[in-house]
């Protein structure tokens, strides 16, 4: 039986309600997560790009940075609206049943519209937030060059606001298991 999505959110129907995390877990989950994937359009082609980015909880956007000039800006410039996934991945769980093979993983979606920041002082503070994210102990000005007017020049620097957002959650020890086919060896939960 299929579902219908149309006119739905694009977080509606969890599949497995258990899973579902709240927005406090998903805060929390953003601020530590370090890969960001960006998912955009560009005429009917979907595309994925890997992004470090800094989760503005004060003014509930995400901020990353790329190239001034490409099919990121382009496509947004295009079309705005975008998604984000950032996951975490721990160990294979292995299974007796076929379809019951699992992993653990911690992961949000985030919905949302993306713009580019024109402001040169707003640029420069978040990307000094993004670059403090990733090197907390690093001061700008001390341990490294302030951002030039040239390298801004080259940078896009974008915000998603953030309209809708999922967190999910399967951190179990094991994948089910059937009794109705022989226990795995121990030897596949190593």
């Amino acid at each position: 039986m299929t579902r219908s999505y149309e006119n739905q959110p694009p977080t509606a129907f969890q599949r497995l309600p258990e899973n579902k995390r709240e927005d406090d877990w998903i805060r929390a989950f953003l601020h530590e997560a370090r890969v960001g994937h960006i998912a955009y359009i560009w005429d009917d082609q979907p595309f994925l790009n890997p992004n470090t980015f800094w989760f503005d909880e004060e003014n509930h956007r995400i901020i990353f940075h790329s190239n001034v000039v490409g099919r990121i800006r382009s496509s947004i410039e295009k079309n705005p609206k975008v998604c984000l996934e950032a996951s975490e991945l721990g160990k294979l769980l292995p299974s007796n049943v076929a379809l019951e093979f699992s992993l653990q993983y911690r992961s949000v979606m985030v919905f949302g519209t993306a713009r580019i920041l024109s402001d040169p002082d707003e640029s420069r503070r978040v990307l000094k937030r993004l670059i403090g994210k990733y090197f907390p102990g690093m001061t700008a000005g001390k341990e490294y060059r302030e951002v030039t007017d040239k390298e801004l020049r080259a940078t896009s620097v974008y915000a998603i606001q953030i309209e809708s957002w999922s967190g999910k959650e399967n951190w179990k020890d094991a994948a089910e298991q059937s009794d109705e086919w022989a226990p795995l060896d121990k030897k596949w939960f190593e």
